[in-house]
């Protein structure tokens, strides 16, 4: 558990909801790479030593059966540690409650409530600052091309500010290039 570490990059942001707001700096937790399903499975596996891959592959994958079976006839799920899962639907009003049928429901979401293993993660947790995905990217770039300077401010002036306040989904990119520091790809 030691070499844990969450890496995060700073950029700068103002809410446009608030007339006379600022700019302020915030944080964004870089994704470090995206474990495909045999991964975790191997990782899961590599843990407890006492359970082949496929048994605990099978166990997962029966697992995600039979929770969206058991969601889909209206249950709660308790997953001890884990959590709870559960549901929630998405609907366009109708005028009347008489109107109203299930063709304006729209979409059904899940929802998860953290357990206690979850609980507190900052209290266990390790952080450390590196360069941004686009700070990466541009150094990488200019490295291929011979160049010894990256300008910055150009960089993050082509972004528009509503890219860098960490709502892109641009850190569940692959983790390739970036850095030498072994960081991975990472947005601002």
């Amino acid at each position: 558990m030691g070499n844990q570490m969450i890496s995060y990059s700073t950029f700068m942001w103002k809410s446009h909801l608030e007339e006379n707001a600022t700019e302020k700096a915030y944080a964004k937790n870089q994704v470090t790479k995206v474990l495909t399903f045999e991964e975790f499975v191997k990782h899961i596996a590599d843990h407890n030593g006492v359970f082949t891959r496929g048994t605990v592959k099978g166990v997962v994958s029966d697992t995600c059966t039979c929770l969206v079976e058991q969601l889909l006839n209206g249950c709660k799920v308790q997953f001890g540690e884990l959590g709870t899962f559960g549901i929630s639907i998405t609907c366009e009003p109708a005028e009347t409650l008489a109107q109203f049928t299930s063709k304006n429901i729209k979409a059904v979401n899940i929802l998860f409530d953290p357990g206690e293993d979850f609980e507190n993660l900052i209290s266990r947790a390790e952080f450390k600052q590196v360069a941004s995905r686009a700070a990466q990217v541009a150094t990488l770039k200019a490295e291929k091309a011979g160049e010894t300077i990256v300008d910055l401010a150009a960089i993050k002036g082509n972004n528009s500010s509503a890219g860098d306040n960490g709502s892109t989904d641009e850190g569940n990119s692959d983790n390739t290039g970036g850095s030498d520091s072994g960081t991975g790809s990472n947005p601002l």
